[in-house]
């Protein structure tokens, strides 16, 4: 008669007992020598210049010359500026319509092109242009468009109202803007919304026909929440990147009529060129600031819903 041993299985390791061990090892050499240049670079291009703008922003510095510490002041006169407040609101509106418009058209497109349907490659590759364009390309010729070709279009039809061009009407022009961005943003946020689409697997849609759901109940209660994940993704990235507008605006409006369209960026902008480099730079750090918190906020929503990206 043999007797089998069994052996004892070894003790399950405690978090801080495995954390204590990694904590431990030697670093690898090679790892160092991939992080310190890149820690090196982000340091001096991206930490240094912010900490020395934030630095400038408590001071009178004009870009060039001598300079005096003065502390708050630029901060609390941009309190009082109209100008500076009409750009901020500006800038909001544009971004949350923007998210909206590009979202809604994106999502309505993407679903369409993954349907089953005759020419699906042709017709996607038509939809992607405009992601490829630059945006200065795109504004001038969406510029020359309304304020030429639509004009004498709708003159021929007698139709007044469009007679002259949205792009010099301040309750028009930044619906033009609206307009051309998204037309260029669209396709970027339709390819993440058809890798969410071709990520769903088929059986889920074969179950629902089965129950006899119809088109409208299946996106609603299947299709859009399995995707949920893509669309904070095009929202954070979109709404990031609108908030930052600049090319666009420049090429379409310049800010005008007067400052209606003028946005954060080239208020900025405009101020580091124009002698009020220290007053803008203050401007610049309020709206890091803002940005910043619009993202955590983002993130603890996205942490709430249990949102995985």
């Amino acid at each position: 008669m043999t007797s089998t041993s069994v052996k004892a299985a070894p003790p399950v390791k405690k978090p801080a007992q495995l954390q204590s061990e990694r904590r431990s090892r030697p670093v690898d050499k090679t790892y160092l020598y991939m992080l310190i240049p890149a820690v090196a670079l982000f340091t001096l291009f991206i930490v240094l210049p912010a900490a020395i703008g934030i630095f400038l922003s408590s001071t009178n510095y004009a870009g060039y010359g001598s300079w005096d510490f003065v502390g708050f002041s630029n901060y609390l006169a941009m309190l009082n500026d109209p100008a500076i407040l009409q750009s901020y609101g500006f800038t909001l509106m544009f971004a949350v319509a923007t998210v909206i418009v590009v979202n809604i058209l994106a999502l309505a497109i993407a679903v369409g092109l993954n349907a089953k349907i005759k020419w699906r490659t042709p017709i996607r590759t038509v939809f992607f242009i405009p992601l490829v364009l630059s945006g200065l390309i795109v504004a001038y010729v969406f510029n020359y468009l309304l304020s030429n070709t639509v004009p004498l279009l709708a003159g021929e039809l007698g139709l007044t109202s469009l007679s002259s061009s949205v792009l010099i009407n301040e309750d028009l022009a930044w619906l033009a803007i609206v307009g051309v961005t998204a037309w260029q943003a669209i396709p970027g946020a339709t390819i993440i919304y058809l890798a969410g689409l071709q990520a769903i697997p088929t059986d889920v849609y074969e179950a629902a026909d089965l129950d006899g759901a119809g088109g409208w109940r299946t996106f609603r209660s299947i299709t859009f929440p399995l995707i949920i994940g893509y669309v904070v993704i095009n929202i954070i990235l979109g709404f990031k990147g609108y908030l930052g507008a600049y090319e666009i605006i420049v090429a379409l409006t310049g800010g005008g009529p007067g400052t209606a369209t003028q946005s954060i960026t080239m208020r900025i902008v405009g101020g580091f060129t124009g002698g009020d480099y220290a007053y803008q730079m203050a401007n610049a750090v309020v709206f890091f600031i803002i940005t910043v918190v619009i993202s955590l906020v983002q993130l603890r929503l996205l942490q709430r819903k249990e949102v995985s990206l």
